[in-house]
């Protein structure tokens, strides 16, 4: 008989929750191509990202003539650009599934109300703590990196890729820099669960035990300048403009569809667009476990991955006694 599900929660998908098969031996190229299909096609979060990346340069985006020199009016422009994308995307899944509760509890992980209240809430709530912790600190630090990465490349600090010169390269940064996000967001992940900086800065996420879309940029402003500053990869990868903008808004826009609480975005009753992640999901409830992501097996290597069975809910919660968590 198969094992019961795990209890506490609303909606579990399928169980035992399985990393890249990339990572998985014997390798099966079939379910390598679905997997990075899936990752891309046909609707998916990433490919809207590069339509997004794509338009801001087209539409939003001075020139690196105007970027070479430091001014004012390129810089309100980015944030502002980078207001309105936040408050866009986070807002409307919020929206969504909260305030107009389009889907109710279909694919919602936990079912319990947002918190409106509470002490450890810098501002009274969850919703107003997320959101003052988004725009106020976390779209302010992905516009500097973007002004300084922009900044770098007119002024040849950085290299500058274009697609006339390497067309390959050009498209394959697009998929790469996801794998390159996995990789990193484990490492810098797992240092904010260092005891002095979980305490003084990666505690403030963790106020979201139950998460909504304003709590995946809702951090400490240092822990955005280390969560963002993936970007710096581009001082030593070279990179258009394009690459920058898709770079960062994948980083920040993806920070609110992966905690929208929600496994994905149902319409005409079928989930159209994947969103949140249990394996995420559980890190906010469990803490110390799931690092990283299901891309690259890190929390397989060392021990802390949780596949979402009742036998893997033992073992963490065994780990956690010993962590002392």
């Amino acid at each position: 008989m198969p094992d019961a599900p795990l209890k506490g929660w609303n909606h579990i998908p399928d169980v035992p929750l399985r990393v890249s098969p990339f990572f998985r031996w014997p390798l099966r190229p079939l379910e390598m191509l679905r997997w990075v299909w899936n990752s891309w096609f046909l609707i998916t979060e990433r490919l809207i990202l590069v339509g997004v990346a794509l338009a801001s340069y087209a539409w939003f985006q001075p020139p690196l003539e105007e970027t070479r020199v430091l001014a004012a009016s390129w810089i309100v422009e980015i944030w502002l650009r980078n207001i309105v994308l936040m408050t866009v995307v986070a807002g409307g899944l919020h929206l969504w599934f909260y305030t107009f509760t389009r889907q109710g509890k279909r694919l919602r992980y936990d079912a319990r109300p947002l918190m409106k209240n509470g002490r450890q809430f810098t501002l009274g709530g969850q919703i107003r703590d997320n959101m003052f912790w988004t725009l106020v600190s976390g779209v302010t630090v992905w516009t500097g990196y973007e002004v300084l990465m922009f900044w770098a490349l007119a002024n040849g600090h950085a290299p500058l890729l274009t697609w006339a010169a390497h067309p390959v390269w050009f498209v394959a940064l697009f998929v790469l820099i996801p794998v390159w996000e996995s990789f990193y967001f484990y490492w810098i992940h797992r240092l904010l669960h260092v005891p002095v900086l979980y305490r003084h800065v990666h505690a403030l996420h963790h106020r979201n035990v139950n998460v909504g879309p304003w709590s995946g940029l809702s951090m400490h402003p240092v822990e955005h300048v280390i969560f963002l500053g993936s970007v710096l990869i581009h001082f030593v990868v070279a990179a258009h403009p394009v690459h920058i903008l898709f770079h960062l808004q994948y980083y920040a826009l993806t920070a609110a569809t992966t905690h929208t609480g929600f496994e994905g975005l149902v319409v005409r009753d079928a989930n159209r667009l994947r969103l949140g992640t249990f394996h995420h999901q559980m890190h906010h409830r469990y803490f110390e476990c799931n690092y990283g992501s299901l891309e690259i097996p890190w929390d397989r290597v060392f021990g802390s991955f949780h596949d979402g069975t009742p036998a893997a809910d033992v073992r963490i919660r065994e780990r956690r006694r010993r962590m002392g968590a």
